[in-house]
Order: structure tokens, then C-alpha cells, then sequence
């Protein structure tokens, strides 16, 4: 019986924003104690409670993520083996898992216009319009406590 463990690192401060090569932040090992005695334990008694609840948990324990969608799911705080899972059904248990859907889509907003002063004391009045897209659903769910407001506040200084 192997389990798999996450290891978080954290990225190295650079002087640009922007890092051209970016290390993977969350990777995925395998340890063979990691699943301990409290987890086995929550994860019979919620399934006990899911068998004894049937007809309605049923519709509480599959869930469905489009094409576009990824969801990362937590068991009882630690991430899942297996990474992002989707697009497709899978199956949690609801006393004891938590997921997380990322849209994958490209997303736009505009930052509300700036006014700024230039070198020779102008102001002028800076107007933008962001795009972002999430490649890597387990990093923005994990590295990130809300990534859609972090990027808007990224973009509005």
C-alpha cells in the first residue's frame, strides 16, 4: 500500500515579475507511512455514513467537471494523489474531502484608468485590459490562497 505525500517549495525572488523557466511549486512524492491511522479511520466512518445515507449522499459524491475545468481535491486538508483530476465524474467523500474547480479558460477584465505623472509632469490617464490563463491548476489552487483577486491586484499596480 503506497500513499503520496505533497512537497511545497517556495519560488526564489528574482528582480522581474516574470520568470521565464518556472520550477514546478508542487510536487508529488511517494512515501509509504504518510496515511495515517486518523485518516483511515475518518475514511471508513464517512463511508459508512455514505452507505447509510444512500439515496441522498449519491448525489453529494460524484461530481462532474467540463472540458475546460480542473478540480483539485483535498482529503482531510492533504492533497490527493493523482493531481488535477478531469475533465469527467469522480467521486468524493463529503464528510472528508474538499475540492477546488479552476477554469482552465483564458480570462479578461479591465483595470479601472490610472492617472499618472510622466518625467516631464504630465498627467496622463493609463487605461488596461488584462489576460490571464491558469496552466497549472494544482500550483494556482495551492501556491495561491485566491489567485483571480491576486492577479487583479497585481495588474492594478
Amino acid at each position: 500500500m503506497t500513499a503520496q505525500s505533497v512537497v511545497v517549495t517556495a519560488p526564489v525572488a528574482s528582480s522581474s515579475r516574470i520568470r521565464t523557466n518556472p520550477e514546478p511549486a508542487v510536487t508529488v512524492t511517494s512515501e509509504a507511512d504518510s496515511i495515517g491511522c486518523v485518516e483511515v479511520l475518518a475514511t471508513v466512518c464517512s463511508t459508512i455514513l455514505m452507505f447509510l445515507t444512500l439515496p441522498i449522499s449519491i448525489f453529494l459524491c460524484f461530481k462532474v467537471v467540463q472540458e475546460y475545468e480542473r478540480a483539485v481535491i483535498f482529503r482531510l486538508g492533504r492533497l490527493r494523489s493523482g493531481g488535477a483530476r478531469g475533465p469527467g465524474v469522480f467521486f468524493v467523500l463529503p464528510c472528508i474531502d474538499n475540492y477546488c474547480k479552476v477554469d482552465l479558460r483564458t480570462v479578461s477584465f479591465d483595470v479601472p484608468p490610472q492617472e499618472v505623472l510622466t518625467r516631464d509632469s504630465v498627467t496622463v490617464s493609463v487605461d488596461a485590459v488584462v489576460y490571464y490563463r491558469i496552466r497549472d491548476p494544482l500550483n494556482a489552487v495551492v501556491q495561491v490562497a485566491n489567485y483571480s483577486h491576486s492577479t487583479r491586484l497585481l495588474a492594478a499596480t
